[in-house]
């Protein structure tokens, strides 16, 4: 069994379906605050960073249990990095801002134990958005509001928000928010899933 420090329920769903025993727990983690002390980095060294603060702050409090920590990152492509849209007004200027452009989403997963990062891997998807009209934005959120509100980049890819996309290349884990692959490959090694 491993910890999820994390309480992502997209997260959480990929790890039941691939088979995996653990328990999930929230990191907790103040993430404008880890945000604004990590400024400069680049989106990828963030996801990583972050992933990495969320696994050292549950693993230190799980001991020997292997400890899985992930987040993404989703960098427009002017270099704007995208939080989770906090109303459905900004979750529809986030839309506009990605229509007709292609942006990069990160995703980190950093494992710990006894409260250090024994394991990490970072994967990016690159994300083209196709040109998005007011009134399809709209009626997207009208389906999808307040659903994606803990999403970044304002969509669920394994539901309506795929039809956002022209093309996506990158792993589908991934871009749900686990380099998935990975962490299975990983956790073979440590001898938690069978070779």
């Amino acid at each position: 069994m491993i910890i999820l420090a994390s309480q992502s329920a997209s997260r959480r769903a990929m790890l039941e379906a691939a088979g995996i025993a653990f328990e999930a727990l929230p990191a907790r983690v103040d993430e404008d605050a880890a945000k604004a002390a990590l400024a400069g980095l680049s989106p990828r060294d963030l996801a990583d960073a972050l992933a990495e603060l969320k696994a050292i702050k549950v693993s230190q409090r799980a001991g020997p249990v292997l400890t899985l920590g992930s987040d993404s990152v989703v960098a427009l492509h002017d270099g704007t990095l995208l939080d989770k849209p906090t109303s459905r007004e900004e979750a529809a200027e986030h839309l506009a801002r990605m229509s007709g452009q292609v942006h990069e989403l990160w995703s980190a997963a950093v494992i710990a134990e006894h409260g250090a990062p024994v394991w990490r891997h970072v994967e990016r998807a690159r994300m083209h958005v196709r040109p998005l009209s007011p009134a399809f934005i709209e009626a997207y959120l009208d389906r999808e509001w307040p659903a994606i509100g803990g999403c970044v980049g304002c969509y669920r890819i394994e539901g309506p928000g795929v039809q956002l996309f022209s093309r996506i290349e990158g792993s589908h884990f991934t871009i749900l928010g686990l380099p998935l692959l990975a962490v299975v490959g990983y956790l073979r090694t440590r001898g938690v899933l069978p070779a």
